[in-house]
């Protein structure tokens, strides 16, 4: 049988599809693909051939390819003639999922601007800190989160639901914008979590964001022909793709793979606003024929055990991941029992703000035969485990992640040092994630911040939260250290009971004995009733359960 080896080499060799060749990037030689994008205007404008096809849904609102241009068109040349929008000055959007959301990332972007994304969660102060830190000439905002602005916000600011959407119904035709972009052009700030001090603008350019979108048509090409060598059932006529997004827009997930993929491929992305309800995700997939869906952190497991879930029809679903968190081997035997066919339609990858586009991936059968890994590394990425000292260590041996392609962040907005911490020599991005390869899967233990050094064992928490996850009494689990006067540290597990159970810690105790190690079974055990606090990434917040900090964040 054809392994996934020899396709990747197909189509990734001389005259394949995706021929990948050596070349000079900011200042090393890297494996690039060959045929490839120079700008996401570029991008922008090879979307004409969908025309009428619905690019974007938005309650009752349904906006075609063809609408879609001529709105970008009309706002950049608003941008550019009434707020001086030039090259490499940045323009500050923030808001929920609306379509002007995505109608001015695309306006800026071709104009040779940059967006800084602006988490919609953040409070006044943190807002105002993203705005002076990114220097923005504009703030794009909705009405919610402007709210929060008290007083003068430094900038001139255009509403969403007020003036932008005036703007944009003017019947004025305009051309998309023609100056000269370049590959290394930065196009995106994206602003880390802040789980740990202020946030920082990691600089994406539009060969990252580019990068990200082919390295994702590789992978679904490769698992195409793969799943047809297998012999598995192929589908004729196949549904159009319809995805729903619930990531936010200014994080990776909602911007590059809801707004930069689905147009890159001619999909239709169906977009909601407002707090989280698992049951209108459950009403959108049914109603819009949805075929993929990736829920972050908590979205996932809210949905796939919502006491209603039998009661829409999700046999469109062709697709589903996570992302945000490790899932567990628990959550995804959850998903292939929802998904209509099984384990071919999970996916999973590991990517960051940082690296921009998806370091590894894994998806199918590879997935059920190893649940705990993120996959093999994609084509034009590199991956090595490195000791303390900065050493490359072999298979099986767990240490720092580190992760280099022509796609990497360009570095932190006005940060040098914080720059030259995270970039090291040959522009290799220390993750800050600890893990280790095996047969050239990687698989993630935790973050290097998150372990626990108890005498001198360490514990990754993660493992045992996957542990405790399995439990049928239990929603969710957070893992952290407390202190110990001879140990250094214990392990503390946090836990949510499922919906209507009652939790037995002695039991939970006995079940973690049976698979981890004396050490690694909690020693202190705490009931929660609401879910655990979370950031717009879907990753827990840790330092919020462990007292050391307030969630600030404001989801509405």
């Amino acid at each position: 049988m054809t392994s996934l080896e020899e396709i990747e080499a197909r189509l990734t060799g001389p005259g394949g599809p995706f021929e990948i060749a050596s070349e000079p990037v900011l200042g090393q030689t890297l494996r690039v693909f060959k045929q490839r994008k120079r700008s996401l205007r570029e991008l922008l404008a090879e979307s004409s051939v969908h025309t009428d096809k619905t690019y974007i849904v938005h309650g009752e609102r349904r906006i075609s390819y063809r609408e879609h241009l001529r709105l970008v068109a009309r706002l950049a040349e608003v941008l550019r003639e009434r707020y001086g929008l030039r090259p490499g000055e940045r323009f500050a959007i923030l808001g929920e999922n609306h379509p002007e959301w995505i109608v001015a990332f695309w306006a800026t972007v071709c104009s040779g601007g940059v967006v800084a994304a602006l988490n919609g969660w953040w409070t006044e102060e943190e807002i105002r800190y993203g705005i002076e830190l990114s220097g923005a000439r504009l703030l794009i905002g909705d009405r919610k989160r402007l709210a929060r602005l008290r007083g003068d916000p430094g900038l001139p600011v255009l509403e969403i639901e007020g003036e932008c959407r005036a703007l944009l119904a003017a019947p004025r035709e305009a051309a998309l914008p023609s100056q000269p972009i370049a590959e290394d052009d930065p196009a995106v700030i994206l602003f880390t979590s802040g789980t740990t001090g202020r946030p920082k603008g990691a600089i994406n350019s539009h060969r990252g964001i580019l990068g990200f979108v082919q390295t994702q048509m590789l992978s679904g090409a490769r698992n195409a022909i793969w799943r047809a060598a297998r012999g598995e059932p192929r589908v004729e006529k196949p549904p159009p793709p319809v995805s729903l997004q619930t990531a936010p827009l200014f994080h990776l997930s909602g911007l590059y793979s809801g707004c930069v993929m689905m147009l890159a491929v001619g999909a239709t992305a169906v977009w909601r606003t407002g707090r989280f309800e698992p049951e209108d995700v459950l009403r959108l997939i049914e109603q819009e024929r949805v075929t993929s869906w990736a829920g972050l952190g908590s979205m996932a497991p809210r949905v796939l055990q919502h006491p209603k879930l039998g009661h829409y029809d999700l046999s469109s679903l062709r697709s589903l991941g996570s992302g945000g968190a490790p899932t567990s081997p628990a959550l995804q035997r959850r998903m292939t029992e929802v998904a209509p066919n099984g384990f071919g339609a999970l996916g999973l990858g590991y990517g960051l703000s940082e690296s921009v586009s998806v370091p590894t991936q894994i998806s199918g059968f590879e997935l059920r035969e190893r649940p705990t890994s993120v996959g093999r590394v994609q084509p034009t990425h590199e991956v090595e485990i490195r000791d303390p000292e900065g050493r490359a260590l072999p298979e099986g041996v767990e240490g720092e992640i580190f992760v280099r392609s022509p796609y990497l962040m360009l570095g932190y907005w006005r940060d040098p040092e914080a720059s030259a911490r995270a970039l090291r020599p040959g522009r290799w991005l220390a993750t800050g994630d600890i893990g280790r390869f095996e047969q050239g899967y990687l698989y993630i233990n935790s973050r290097a911040r998150d372990m626990i050094l108890r005498g001198a064992e360490n514990v990754y928490p993660v493992e045992i939260e996957h542990r405790i996850e399995a439990h049928a009494s239990v929603e969710e689990a957070a893992v952290v250290g407390v202190d110990h006067p001879e140990l250094g540290q214990e392990v503390k597990a946090i836990v949510v009971p499922a919906r209507g159970a009652e939790l037995d810690f002695e039991a939970l105790a006995a079940w973690c004995r049976q698979t981890l190690a004396p050490y690694k079974v909690p020693a202190h055990w705490e009931l929660r009733r609401e879910p655990l606090p979370r950031n717009a990434a879907g990753k827990i917040l840790k330092n919020v359960l462990t007292g050391e900090s307030e969630n600030r964040f404001v989801e509405d």
